[in-house]
């Protein structure tokens, strides 16, 4: 048996408490959910719903489009995934693997890129998206997201790990270069091209900044943009917000816990170098 120690303990401890820390704001999300609205408000509160209810996700369903607020950030989730991933993979391939002048410039570029927020390149960004007339459209939050400096960077430290042996031979096999990426590379880069992929549509999904600006009509929100219209000035009611909340919470976190272990196997092998 393992003999406790005062250190074990004091960090058992402390893992405890920022467990609780991070869960319960989730629990009160989904037990609020199934209170009526008295009971969510009330001194002092109930911590388990005593009377159930599924009327906050009726009237949640029935006066909103939440639906549609959920297709539409499925929607923008997946879609950035599948571009960020396509682009980021072969661009990052392309700087660990390819030769050109320019090269360390271009990935300083990316480098710096990763430390600009977003609030820095958001007045050229609107108007860019006004340009092209896309704004409080699907695409408007979907584009600028596309070239992702940190998927670029993540890609190109996977690809360091192909040995440029087998680019060589394929090249000998008479492989052009999208046969030998597919074929080759991306079978050793699957790992962090899965990490990106649940990366990716986590951080869409929760991309409340983004949506904020460039979407603006009722039936083009996302579901964590629609839940925030829903708070009243004068009256608000927390049940139905608390439902909308759970619609929104649950599919990600459904998806992170059924991925986790994918997505820290990718990120561990990215960090070791073949």
């Amino acid at each position: 048996m393992k003999k406790l120690t005062a250190y074990g303990v004091f960090t058992n401890v402390i893992l405890l408490l920022l467990t609780i820390l991070f869960v319960f704001p989730f629990y009160w999300i989904l037990t609020g959910a199934f209170k009526s609205q008295p009971h969510t408000i009330v001194i002092p509160p109930q911590w388990w719903p005593q009377a159930p209810t599924m009327e906050n996700f009726s009237k949640l369903l029935v006066q909103n489009p939440a639906w549609q607020w959920l297709w539409n950030s499925v929607f923008i989730s997946l879609a950035t995934m599948i571009l960020v991933c396509a682009t980021s993979s072969l661009a990052g391939y392309v700087l660990a693997k390819k030769r050109f002048y320019g090269q360390k410039l271009l990935f300083t570029i990316f480098i710096c890129a990763m430390a600009l927020p977003k609030q820095v390149v958001l007045v050229p960004l609107v108007r860019i998206i006004n340009f092209m007339g896309i704004h409080d459209t699907l695409a408007a939050v979907i584009l600028p997201l596309v070239g992702w400096p940190f998927g670029v960077f993540l890609m190109k430290q996977f690809s360091e790990n192909i040995p440029t042996e087998l680019l060589e031979s394929a090249k000998i096999d008479g492989c052009g270069e999208i046969r030998t990426f597919w074929n080759v590379a991306f079978p050793i880069i699957k790992p962090g091209f899965a990490a990106l992929a649940i990366f990716t549509f986590i951080n869409s999904w929760n991309d409340y900044f983004m949506q904020l600006v460039m979407l603006t009509s009722r039936q083009n929100l996302t579901v964590s943009l629609g839940v925030a219209t829903m708070q009243a000035e004068m009256a608000t009611n927390y049940g139905v917000i608390m439902a909308g909340a759970a619609l929104a919470a649950v599919p990600i976190v459904t998806v992170f816990l059924i991925f986790q272990k994918s997505f820290t196997q990718g990120i561990t092998m990215g960090a070791v170098k073949g």
